[in-house]
């Protein structure tokens, strides 16, 4: 049996714990065994986004160490990949800590070696374990957004495609504009309010040109903002992690 460790994130650990639960429940599914290292926090994404290089450090290198303690029943041989339900926070390991330590031939080969086994929710499921069909039912629309750092910060868009391609009794709706952003962007959303604002705006008038109640995110970030958007707006859909579609049973 394979073993990952879970990236939880802060979003999904402080506001969205069923998309942890989910995606547990998918990887076990496809059995996957899910180690999940208790010591870890956050990434570091917003502080370096801030420009505040030497905060970030602080913070990723914890993260590095949390996960550079493998679980005791791995094997000597075995790999244990490390997956995350945010493209945002993939793309922070993946890319951004390489520039982080750049200068720094201690912690730069560690930051390195935790990219390279670190994977995104949907791009673990299709890429590495080859599966596109987790065997789920969803009766009804589903309409996609694709988040910014997985679609171009990571070049992940195929694969959620396909995995909500195979969702039984699902209509897959296209989002028009889908490409653009829902406006959080992290600190983004803090700096700039009016165009935050603006951007969830045009993200949710896109979403109710489909008609389908149900938007589909890979990031809770999205999740979050335009969950938020809907909200105050009093309107009826609901946005959920793909995890969480890919959770369902068939007879659910």
């Amino acid at each position: 049996m394979r073993t990952v460790q879970l990236f939880i994130t802060c979003l999904v650990d402080s506001f969205f714990p069923e998309v942890g639960e989910a995606m547990v429940n998918v990887l076990n599914r496809a059995g996957v065994e899910v180690d999940f290292p208790r010591d870890q926090t956050c990434c570091g994404q917003p502080t370096f986004n801030a420009g505040l290089r030497a905060e970030a450090r602080h913070i990723a290198e914890p993260t590095i160490r949390a996960f550079e303690r493998l679980p005791k029943s791995l094997k000597t041989s075995e790999v244990c990949d490390v997956v995350i339900p945010s493209g945002s926070c993939a793309h922070m390991i993946r890319h951004n800590y390489e520039e982080l330590f750049a200068d720094d031939p201690v912690w730069l080969p560690r930051a390195k070696a935790l990219a390279a086994r670190t994977y995104e929710f949907t791009e673990y499921l299709v890429d590495v374990l080859g599966i596109t069909d987790v065997g789920v039912r969803w009766d009804g629309p589903l309409t996609y957004h694709p988040t910014c750092h997985l679609h171009r910060g990571l070049g992940i868009d195929r694969q959620p495609r396909e995995l909500l391609a195979n969702v039984r009794g699902a209509e897959i709706r296209e989002l028009p504009e889908a490409e653009d952003c829902c406006g959080f962007g992290g600190i983004f959303s803090v700096e700039h309010p009016e165009l935050s604002a603006e951007m969830l705006k045009r993200k949710i008038k896109n979403l109710e040109a489909t008609q389908s109640p149900t938007l589909v995110v890979c990031d809770a970030g999205c999740l979050m903002h335009i969950q938020g958007g809907l909200h105050r707006q009093k309107m009826n859909q609901k946005v959920m992690h793909i995890a969480q579609i890919l959770s369902k049973s068939e007879n659910s």
